[in-house]
């Protein structure tokens, strides 16, 4: 008897320990997503105001009209993980492989070194980057490869570059903390057993490190997919994504309604990629 209610007294506290954080949760996430679902199946009234009847009529505006945004919005945040992967794997496993310490360390302080100034900030350094007489072309021209600028800046490329440059972080320390913790014995023991590199990494390293792989990779995908500042200054109506013309709905006379429904697909957009990582990462 005294062991039952120590089990139950046990329980209840951790319920009551839980109680803050799902208040937090409820107040400030599932009401407000509620609330969105709810405006996005109402009407636009007077000033872009949601109001009654209800109806699906923005749901298939979505679907029709910005089919296109909706396709390269997932495009651009697939190419932005797929990059972020090649580059950010390799780097990783440069980064603890090297025998020191010191400049193991060094190398996470230059990853994270970016994180110490504001993005927006990052960002415009970029236009200054890409820009007509920015630094890309002013060299090109110095060198005499090209005679008139290109166009870098408001292209579909100058937002690819600004989205990669911006999340590459959140692929490499996911990674290198999987790679950390792999026994570097595995693949000792693969090449005594005959496995040239490509076989040990295919079939020992990645599949032990997948779960970095994983979260680095939903790491770059939901906020890419949503991204707004970069696609803002660096692709202009060229780079045109679904963050920005949620953005474009909620400001002056827009239409909350439509903006609300965008709001919802991209929920559900990035809630595929989250029950990916939570099936295969909880397998794991």
């Amino acid at each position: 008897m005294a062991l039952w209610l120590r089990t139950q007294v046990h329980k209840r506290s951790e319920l009551l320990l839980a109680v803050p954080a799902l208040l937090w949760l409820a107040i400030f996430f599932v009401m407000p997503s509620l609330m969105v679902v709810v405006v996005s199946l109402m009407t636009r009234g007077a000033g872009g105001n949601p109001e009654l009847p209800l109806t699906l009529a923005h749901y298939e505006r979505t679907f029709s009209a910005f089919d296109s945004v909706l396709l390269r919005s997932i495009w651009i945040a697939f190419l932005t993980t797929i990059i972020c992967l090649l580059a950010g794997y390799p780097l990783a496993l440069f980064i603890r492989t090297r025998q020191s310490v010191a400049l193991r360390r060094f190398a996470l302080f230059m990853i994270i070194l970016p994180f110490w100034t504001n993005f927006l900030v990052r960002t415009y350094a970029w236009r200054m980057v890409l820009g007509r007489e920015g630094i890309i072309n002013g060299g090109l021209i110095s060198a005499g490869i090209i005679t008139e600028p290109i166009q870098l800046l408001n292209t579909e490329f100058a937002v690819l570059l600004g989205l990669v440059y911006g999340f590459l972080p959140f692929m490499v320390l996911p990674i290198y903390a999987s790679i950390e913790r792999f026994d570097f014995r595995y693949v000792e023991a693969a090449f005594d057993l005959g496995a040239n590199k490509w076989h040990t990494f295919w079939r020992v390293m990645l599949p032990m490190t997948l779960p970095g792989v994983l979260a680095g990779c939903v790491l770059v995908f939901i906020p890419a997919i949503g991204s707004f500042v970069t696609p803002d200054l660096l692709g202009g109506t060229q780079g045109l994504m679904i963050g920005n013309l949620i953005h474009r709905q909620f400001v002056g006379n827009g239409n909350l309604p439509l903006g609300a429904a965008l709001s919802v697909v991209m929920m559900a957009l990035v809630l595929v990629p989250l029950l990916i990582y939570v099936r295969a990462g909880g397998e794991r």
